[in-house]
């Protein structure tokens, strides 16, 4: 059995040393094969190398420890059609967090390993034991059946990670207008005109049948406040209205897009949505 490798993303360059050294005492057969302080070069690095296990840091430049997850996941080469040879499991993610109560409950529910900052010894011990568990028993299954549990096991523990939390109090009203601006005026938007969401840069373009608008509202602030029944979110930068699928394509490599009535864009479905389309 080859040594175990692992990347890890962390942006402050001392807690990335401390948690390399605490791992070398750990776990002295794991292989950090690179050190990256972004959720970009964490995503690039993590395709390239392939490791078989990830810390990531939740709080990071550019992408978060999450949203790193979500794209790599989304990226990651699927085992359908390819050689045995070139199959890998999803590694196995790690989440590393300064102390954050919720976040913790959150990781507890969800079954993802994470570890606090600073990096507590005994902590890290009980981490190391689980990967290796997870690591040992990857290693009595195909490589195909590696591939697929893993990552759709990751998938699943992200979803439920990132669903909106339930809560006992009152909903937030439902938007039912959208407020644009247009030059030195503000169009009002309604929400049944609207065929799809997208955030761009800094903005969020709102589509409807024949014009295009952008808001200053990120769209993690908008999607608690529509209508899930009908805007469903299919990638982490776009929510579509429901009954404006016309309909669902998969392609060579599994991934699937959408067909839109009244516009003429493909939209294509995040492996984290791609659930939601199941029974096609």
């Amino acid at each position: 059995m080859s040594m175990p490798t692992a990347l890890i993303a962390e942006d402050e360059p001392l807690l990335a040393q401390a948690l390399q050294a605490e791992l070398a005492q750990a776990w002295p057969a794991l292989q950090i094969v690179r050190t990256v302080g972004d959720g970009l070069s964490a995503v690039a690095a993590a395709l390239e190398l392939q490791p078989d296990v990830l810390f990531f840091d939740i709080r990071m430049p550019g992408l978060d420890g999450l949203d790193a997850a979500v794209e790599l996941a989304d990226r990651w080469p699927s085992p359908h059609g390819a050689a045995p040879a070139e199959v890998r499991p999803f590694p196995a993610l790690v989440l590393v967090t300064a102390y954050d109560q919720y976040a913790v409950q959150a990781f507890e529910a969800q079954a993802l390993d994470y570890l606090l900052k600073p990096v507590q010894a005994p902590r890290l011990q009980k981490t190391v034991a689980k990967l290796q568990q997870a690591l040992a028993l990857r290693a009595r299954q195909s490589a195909a059946a590696q591939a697929d549990t893993q990552l759709e096991a990751t998938l699943s523990q992200l979803r439920g990670l990132l669903a909106p939390p339930h809560t006992t109090a009152p909903a937030s009203p439902t938007l039912q207008v959208l407020q644009a601006s247009v030059g030195t005026a503000i169009r009002m938007v309604p929400l049944a005109e609207v065929v799809y969401l997208e955030a761009a840069d800094k903005y969020v373009r709102v589509l409807t049948r024949d014009h295009e608008y952008l808001l200053r509202t990120p769209l993690k602030d908008l999607l608690p406040q529509l209508d899930t029944a009908v805007f469903w979110q299919v990638h982490r930068s776009t929510a579509v209205r429901a009954d404006c699928i016309n309909m669902v394509t998969r392609d060579d490599a599994g991934r699937l897009h959408l067909t839109l009535h009244h516009r003429s864009e493909k939209l294509s479905v995040s492996r984290l949505y791609a659930h939601r389309f199941k029974a096609m």
